[in-house]
């Protein structure tokens, strides 16, 4: 079993709508993401790659602060959820710092294996800590809400790092918005630069 089987295997045991399963299917995609990154040999690849993992990051933390630690802060306190919100603020700075490098400086390969050092230990945290206690303690269908308010979220949560608004549900539901429509028009006109 390779190891995006094995990281997805707990998310395949819930229905797909569950918010758990969504974020368990994320952290295996950003894991596969940054070796993706990482063993690229194409730099325009390598470039494209990094800009899907450093949105899908963006999101996925958006997301969780803004449907999940609500919930969870219920499930397992606020000591566990204020330390994940911690990671999250961490890892929004360094993604912030790699995003000045281009993929061909000798600094970035580093920088991201820094990152991902980061991100996959706050990745276990959660997967430990919190998902479980989630699932005890929310109902399936209260998951499932959910898991459709965490995909509306998706829609307009930022692209692109933003460390003053990170940590905090409040700032992502006030300025997530704008801050994500300048983030996909500074995607787009990325997109038209590599055309």
């Amino acid at each position: 079993m390779n190891h995006a089987t094995e990281d997805r295997a707990p998310a395949d045991r819930l229905p797909d709508d569950d918010v758990i399963a969504i974020l368990l299917e994320q952290h295996a995609r950003v894991r596969e993401l940054f070796g993706a990154v990482l063993g690229a040999e194409d730099e325009t690849d390598k470039r494209r790659l990094f800009h899907e993992l450093r949105a899908t990051l963006a999101v996925h933390e958006a997301g969780e602060e803004m449907v999940l630690r609500r919930a969870s802060c219920k499930c397992v306190g606020s000591d566990v959820t204020e330390a994940r919100n911690e990671e999250e603020e961490h890892i929004t700075r360094a993604l912030a710092d790699l995003e000045v490098f281009d993929v061909s400086r000798l600094e970035f390969d580093p920088a991201l294996r820094r990152l991902e050092r980061m991100v996959s230990h706050h990745a276990e945290m959660e997967e430990r800590e919190e998902f479980p206690q989630v699932l005890e303690g929310c109902t399936p269908e209260q998951r499932r809400h959910m898991g459709h308010r965490l995909r509306t979220v998706e829609k307009f949560a930022p692209t692109r790092p933003h460390p003053g608004v990170v940590g905090s549900a409040a700032s992502q539901w006030m300025i997530g918005p704008f801050a994500s429509l300048l983030d996909r028009v500074k995607d787009a006109m990325e997109g038209l630069g590599r055309a």
